[in-house]
């Protein structure tokens, strides 16, 4: 027989029993162990298949379209937001604007001014996301206080 030829030959009939079988290549015998091969690719399939449920479970997760609440550190940004752009907007150059305007600019102004302490106030004394959505309601009013300011002076209305 020639020895490029490959031939299996089963050597060991008691170790065959036990799920290993001998093969005779090339002149070496080395032991095949067929059993724990399937045992081993049983395990790849089984991780595969957590592998991919997990991966099914992270992406249903995310697509659910359920409106989530703010933090209290999330509301609390978003009430110091407000509550700068409402200070911003009572800031000194609109102030010259103002000085000589109608009784109805100089009530919205004075109304904007009062949110915004009362805001600020609010904002410092927060500690809840429904406290610190109050303060931002009372910042937002003021920016409708400061609009109607602007209209009533024909200024043009930021957004």
């Amino acid at each position: 027989m020639e020895t490029s030829q490959r031939t299996h030959r089963n050597i060991d009939v008691p170790a065959q029993r036990q799920g290993v079988s001998w093969t005779y290549e090339a002149g070496t015998a080395r032991p095949v162990d067929r059993e724990g091969r399937e045992e081993a690719m049983g395990y790849v399939v089984l991780a595969l298949l957590l592998t991919a449920g997990a991966a099914l479970a992270v992406i249903a997760q995310r697509r659910s379209h359920r409106p989530r609440a703010l933090s209290d550190l999330d509301a609390e940004v978003e009430a110091s937001g407000w509550v700068l752009r409402l200070g911003a907007s009572l800031s000194v150059p609109e102030a010259r604007i103002w000085a000589g305007a109608g009784e109805t600019a100089t009530r919205a102004l004075t109304e904007a001014a009062e949110c915004h302490r009362a805001a600020g106030a609010q904002l410092a004394a927060a500690h809840t996301a429904d406290e610190y959505a109050r303060a931002t309601q009372v910042a937002k009013d003021g920016l409708a206080h400061i609009a109607t300011a602007r209209a009533a002076l024909g200024a043009v209305v930021a957004a």
